[in-house]
């Protein structure tokens, strides 16, 4: 038996709650062969796992009918059966609606003295058809999940009409059943919020491409676009594919992948990505991965499924709503024996809401996570986005994370008459066909300070030595080390080295005139950010690094940080688990290729600029699509902001419900004002929420 699990992916139709999810979820474990199955409601489908032989489609779509939703091949065909829904039955629930929102105004002015004789002619079987037509939906649902043994939240109020029609309360059972398909609405309005942000990212997914073939531009729906086609990108589109430019320049937008709205300039062998924005210019591309396999689709399936990794304080909230609805039960029949009010019971049942419990903490979720992937933050769900909220210690590696990756020119010391720019320039010219990373950081310094190096003749390349070459009869050479006489020199040389950098010697007709250092140099913007993080409560920031320790020590001490160097990847492992040992809840920011290791040890790992880096995505929590250390305490600032939502929210559907459950307990709320307080924790929790969503 293949011990990996193979996977079939199905859209269904009908979800509205966090409640709909968990009955689905349930009813397919119980299909033949399904060994898991993830239910993902702000993607509106399932994601069903097997291991040996795959389940039959027919059992599938059969356990979701019985639970009272719909099966579909694709997600996408849930959009096109909304907008092929037969208009009869919409009429028939708005005509539902209208009739009881009719009796509603009626009971109200029975109420205030207006219609005193009025609802006394009305039949006892027109009540009966008003609570049965407009309730049947909901019915339905609890009676299929009664069938397999579940309770919903709608249970509750189902009895209560119940209990109201058993003492002859009609009035109040139509009422009852109207605020149930208002609570509905209100729920799917709430779900349909957390799915905005997830919605915005899918819409921007490219559906066709043009591709070239024998000369001739044929427009294709994406999933027949193959790799290796090249595909015509013109101004103003999207580039539907992830690929390599092989002609054309151009200016793009690629704040869709990176977060980052500043254009970026594109030619030939420029790897561009799938969903980014074409300014100016046009751009042949050949294809790397098209549709879901792009670096965009894989944004897109990490934030559908952030759901399936749900936070401890998520998993808490279920198990407490389990726990609930036998208490809210229990609690009805105490009010009935001690009381002896029926209606004051059937308001215990109708006002207790479990369904807030099981939505306070994934709507949150939602709205955060989509909210962060729209910034470049990619958080792979709920748990991560709890413990990052609990994170006291900071790891970080050293080359490419805290620093460019690249050396930079950091020193140049003229020794004798020539001045920087007369010593830079003659350094250019003799590096002007070396492929080494020092050369290359020689012309760069060059090209920053407009110079306009001198060409020379017959360069000759020293392997672990340096390169030479002829000026004007004069011999230039670029050495890793050369002799100096000057005391002075010396002085400089023996600074530059014990702060680990790499030098440089400038040699004119075989004498030095002249030391250069180069360094790996800090980002600018990390100094400011392990600022902020000190002041979000971070109690250790740590250098963990591989590197010699001349070059930690320089760079942690300018940025004010302790540090260990010269580690190899299983010692960075042994320091992150003696952390965790102590009791600390351990982060660690990498560049996800040599730190994967660590980045897996840690209780969050952060890769840094990982734009479509399947080992980054494998061994971090969190992907940050750019180089920018300005996200890192953005990431830890969302996270705490999240996780103080969800106690409030959790907080507030906990004390509204002890309220309501008081008052209906002691006869304070009739079955009529239970139902329409019963909705109502569900729009404040989106009220809280929605400040997720609009956070920067």
């Amino acid at each position: 038996m293949n011990s990996k699990a193979s996977q079939i992916e199905i859209g269904i139709k009908g979800m509205d709650c966090a409640e709909c999810a968990a009955h689905v979820r349930s009813a397919l474990l119980n299909v033949e062969h399904v060994s898991d199955a993830s239910v993902l409601l702000g993607a509106e489908k399932a994601i069903i796992s097997y291991q040996s032989e795959s389940p039959q489609m027919d059992d599938i779509r059969l356990a979701v009918s019985r639970a009272g939703y719909e099966a579909v091949a694709e997600t996408r065909q849930i959009k096109q059966q909304e907008r092929d829904a037969p208009p009869a039955g919409r009429l028939f629930g708005l005509l539902a609606f209208i009739a009881m929102l009719v009796v509603f105004i009626a009971v109200v002015g029975e109420w205030l003295g207006f219609f005193d004789s009025l609802l006394g002619f009305v039949p006892p079987w027109l009540w009966a058809v008003l609570v049965a037509w407009g309730g049947l939906p909901i019915f339905m649902k609890v009676f299929r999940a009664a069938f397999i043994g579940r309770i919903l939240s709608h249970t509750l109020m189902t009895l209560g009409v119940a209990a109201a029609v058993a003492v002859g309360a009609w009035t109040s059972a139509v009422v009852v059943v109207l605020f149930m398909r208002v609570g509905d609405y209100v729920e799917n309005y709430t779900t349909g919020k957390a799915r905005m942000a997830m919605k915005d990212l899918a819409a921007l997914a490219p559906q066709t491409a043009r591709v070239e073939s024998g000369g001739e531009e044929t427009l294709l729906p994406i999933d027949q676009v193959k790799k290796d086609d090249i595909v015509v990108v013109r101004p103003g589109e999207m580039i539907p594919v992830d690929g390599e430019v092989v002609q054309g320049r151009a200016s793009i937008n690629q704040a869709s992948i990176t977060g980052e709205s500043l254009p970026v300039e594109a030619g030939i062998g420029t790897r561009v990505f799938a969903a980014s924005l074409m300014h100016e210019g046009m751009l042949k591309v050949r294809v790397i991965s098209a549709g879901r396999d792009t670096t965009f689709g894989n944004i897109i399936r990490l934030v559908e499924e952030a759901e399936t990794n749900r936070a401890d304080v998520q998993h808490a909230a279920d198990s407490f709503a389990g726990y609930y609805l036998p208490v809210v039960l229990s609690i009805a029949v105490l009010t009935f024996l001690l009381r002896r009010d029926a209606l004051a019971a059937a308001s215990v049942l109708v006002v207790a809401c479990s369904c807030s419990f099981a939505l306070a903490t994934p709507i949150a979720m939602l709205a955060s996570i989509g909210s962060a992937a729209r910034q470049g933050l990619l958080i792979k769900g709920g748990k991560v986005l709890e413990t990052l909220a609990r994170v006291d210690t900071l790891f970080v590696d050293k080359t490419g994370t805290l620093t460019i990756g690249k050396p930079v020119i950091t020193d140049i010391h003229p020794f004798g008459s020539l001045k920087e720019d007369e010593l830079l320039s003659l350094a250019a010219a003799v590096e002007r066909y070396s492929e080494h990373p020092l050369a290359q950081a020689v012309r760069e310094a060059a090209d920053q300070r407009g110079l306009v190096p001198p060409q020379v003749s017959d360069f000759t390349s020293l392997p672990g030595i340096g390169v030479r070459a002829n000026l004007d009869g004069r011999e230039l050479a670029v050495l890793k080390d050369a002799p100096v006489e000057n005391q002075a020199a010396r002085e400089i040389i023996d600074r530059l080295r014990a702060q680990g950098k790499a030098l440089l010697f400038v040699q004119v007709n075989q004498k030095t005139t002249g030391v250069m250092a180069a360094a790996d140099v800090p980002r600018e913007e990390t100094g400011q950010a392990l600022k902020d993080l000190a002041e979000l409560g971070i109690r250790e920031i740590m250098l963990l690094s591989g590197d010699h320790e001349a070059a930690v020590r320089h760079l942690a001490e300018g940025l004010g940080i302790p540090f260990r160097a010269g580690l190899l990847p299983e010692e960075k492992i042994a320091i992150i688990q003696e952390a965790q040992i102590a009791g600390r809840v351990v982060a660690m920011v990498g560049d996800g290729v040599n730190d994967a290791p660590a980045l897996a040890q840690a209780d969050v790992g952060i890769a840094m600029g990982q734009i479509g880096s399947d080992l980054a995505n494998e061994s971090a929590g969190i992907s940050l699509m750019r180089e920018d250390w300005a996200l890192v305490p953005q990431l830890f600032s969302t996270a705490r902001r999240t996780m103080r939502v969800v106690r409030g929210n959790i907080l507030f559907t906990a004390a509204y419900n002890l309220i309501g459950l008081s008052l209906a307990a002691f006869g304070l709320l009739p079955p009529s004002l239970a139902a329409a307080m019963q909705s109502l924790p569900d729009l404040g929790i989106l009220a809280n929420s929605a400040r997720l969503v609009r956070a920067r």
